[in-house]
């Protein structure tokens, strides 16, 4: 599977992984890709705040961001803040679970205490991931073109703090740049709701 093809979730499940092969996803900021994802196709619309289905009717083919849907659409209204963290772990584990099939991970066996039974995800692919970061890294600082889709993975992953994402120096004009990538993702409302949920406090 070319990283062209990845998901938003997807993308962001991969540049948040630890590159020294630890499981370190962060399943706030996959949410909060999901959610992006979502919008960007048409499938969630803000209103007053609120993560709105557009229809009851129609999926992505994409069996975690049609998971995601089907919960916002089951339960009671939510503002985008919310979503971010109610039952985040549920999307991440399918992200998970979804890249492991399309071999950019491997799952692996193990016994927590010598007893109790354990998967544990492995970086296959850690040459693409390097890729991924590289690409993230060049949306961060300005440089070559960008599409909606890289805008938005590398606000969110700079604003969640995942490592070697960070300001070099420049901490201002670096918030100002994520803003800058904010506003070409071509959701700029809603990310940047994300992008605060994301955010450590100080």
């Amino acid at each position: 599977m070319p990283h062209g093809s990845l998901t938003l979730p997807a993308r962001l499940c991969l540049l948040a992984w630890d590159p020294t092969g630890t499981e370190s996803v962060t399943a706030r900021l996959v949410r909060a890709g999901a959610l992006t994802e979502l919008v960007r196709r048409g499938l969630l619309t803000d209103e007053d705040g609120i993560a709105t289905p557009a229809d009851l009717d129609t999926l992505t083919g994409d069996p975690v961001l049609d998971g995601l849907l089907e919960l916002v659409r089951e339960s009671l209204p939510h503002r985008w803040r919310g979503w971010v963290g109610l039952h985040a772990r549920v999307t991440a584990d399918a992200v998970r679970e979804q890249l492991t099939a399309g071999g950019w991970l491997r799952a692996e066996k193990k016994r927590v205490l010598g007893v109790f039974p354990s998967v544990e995800h492995v970086l296959e692919r850690a040459d693409a991931v390097g890729v991924l970061r590289q690409e993230a890294r060049g949306a961060l600082a300005g440089s070559g073109e960008v599409s909606g889709r890289e805008a938005a993975a590398a606000a969110l992953a700079a604003a969640a703090g995942v490592p070697g994402l960070g300001p070099d120096g420049d901490r201002e004009r670096f918030q100002e740049r994520v803003g800058e990538l904010v506003e070409r993702s071509g959701v700029s409302g809603v990310l940047g709701e994300l992008c605060t949920a994301l955010t450590p406090a100080p």
